[in-house]
């Protein structure tokens, strides 16, 4: 395992990072930035997974970035335990109590804004962020029981969520703790006069991936044998391709949303894959946590330039998070009258756009690459900071 120590070097705190996971969290950011350039600058038409009207190449750009949301939040899940063997159980659980709840009102505060343009926050955005802050605020209250017992309720849910997949809700139906905890998927809640809560990310099927990733936190012990590690990572990942690939094939249980055929060979490749991400069903967490954990087990022992790029990024992705929406949105911003538009929106509430703005998806490359450069050079000077400095605010970064 590829380990960066915890100590002082030449008179300088440096704090211990885990390359191979620092490496897969930079490789996950690069896809986040890709998806999130789509979001703002590319021109607005039907949705990529929309099998009748999308393209090979725009599904892919669409279907790759799957494999964010899944990954932060296992991550998320190993960092805790991680975190909790230099602190006491009581103080990791007033840890990850803070730091959830400080997720969750970045989502409200920071995301909400930075997509919906509106400083009145009329529409209060709940995203990924929302996600792991409910799943570290549950975890708070598991970790005093050994790591099994996450495991075992992470297991659970994932499995078993699927069983309402043919449970429906009218749409003037009130919201209950059913939507709100499992089923969310666009769930518009009320919040007073003029204001809604749009929630995108259910709590428990994403909760369930960040008790997975704590569970096998326990791998990355010291005294977890290296070898017998990137095993278990490498067994435990072709299982649960196996089984995507055997769900799918028998096309029953484990997604709302069965394939089919479709007009061509292509097509119909796009429809297996085309596993449902709200919530995420079991099939698709197997199909994006399945190749991830078989990385994992590779990760360990990649160098070279394209290693130590993914490493900047993924030393900070709190930061990296915020700082790449921001610029995103400028960037945004500046390019609308230099396409000769004004600022009026389309009136779309959840992401907010200049009516016949929008770039071609060659174009959104472009411009995934040129965000990816510029915001290298920060993501490392902060990287830097933060490995050489113990202030408490900074673990919250």
């Amino acid at each position: 395992m590829q380990l960066e120590k915890e100590g002082n070097v030449n008179g300088v705190f440096k704090r211990q990072r885990i390359q191979s996971i620092d490496i897969l969290r930079g490789m996950i950011m690069i896809l986040m930035t890709l998806d999130h350039t789509r979001d703002f600058l590319m021109v607005p038409g039907p949705s990529p997974v929309n099998m009748k009207s999308t393209t090979v190449a725009l599904f892919f750009t669409r279907w790759i970035t799957h494999f964010c949301a899944p990954t932060f939040v296992f991550l998320s899940g190993v960092s805790a335990f991680l975190a909790g063997q230099r602190r006491s159980k009581k103080e990791l659980s007033r840890f990850l109590f803070q730091r959830g709840l400080w997720l969750i009102l970045s989502d409200l505060l920071f995301i909400s804004f930075l997509f919906t343009f509106d400083p009145g926050y009329h529409v209060l955005v709940l995203e990924v962020l929302w996600a792991i802050g409910c799943g570290m605020v549950l975890l708070s209250l598991l970790v005093q029981a050994p790591p099994a017992v996450a495991a075992g309720f992470g297991i659970l849910i994932v499995i078993g969520h699927n069983l309402l997949d043919h449970t429906h809700f009218a749409a003037n139906d009130p919201v209950t703790g059913i939507t709100v905890f499992l089923t969310a998927a666009g769930t518009i809640i009320p919040a007073g006069p003029g204001r809604i809560i749009a929630q995108l990310y259910s709590v428990l099927p994403w909760s369930a991936g960040l008790f997975l990733g704590y569970a096998s936190g326990r791998w990355y012990e010291k005294s977890f044998p290296g070898e017998k590690r990137r095993k278990v990572l490498l067994i435990s990942g072709l299982l649960l391709s196996s089984l995507f690939v055997t769900l799918r094939i028998i096309n029953g249980y484990g997604d709302p949303s069965p394939w089919a055929g479709q007009r061509n060979f292509w097509h119909s490749v796009l429809s297996f894959l085309n596993a449902t991400k709200q919530p995420p069903s079991l099939i698709y967490f197997c199909m994006t946590m399945g190749p991830v954990l078989i990385f994992l087990s590779f990760s360990e022992r990649f160098k070279g330039r394209f290693s130590e790029i993914c490493l900047v990024y993924g030393n900070v992705p709190y930061f990296y998070f915020i700082l790449h929406i921001v610029f995103l949105r400028i960037l945004n911003l500046v390019l609308i009258p230099l396409q000769g538009l004004p600022y009026k929106g389309t009136g779309d509430l959840l992401v907010w756009q200049a009516q016949g703005f929008g770039y071609p998806l060659w174009a959104i490359y472009l411009y995934w690459a040129g965000t990816l450069f510029i915001l290298y050079f920060p993501c490392r000077w902060f990287g830097r900071y933060k490995q050489t400095h113990r202030q408490r605010w900074l673990s919250y970064l």
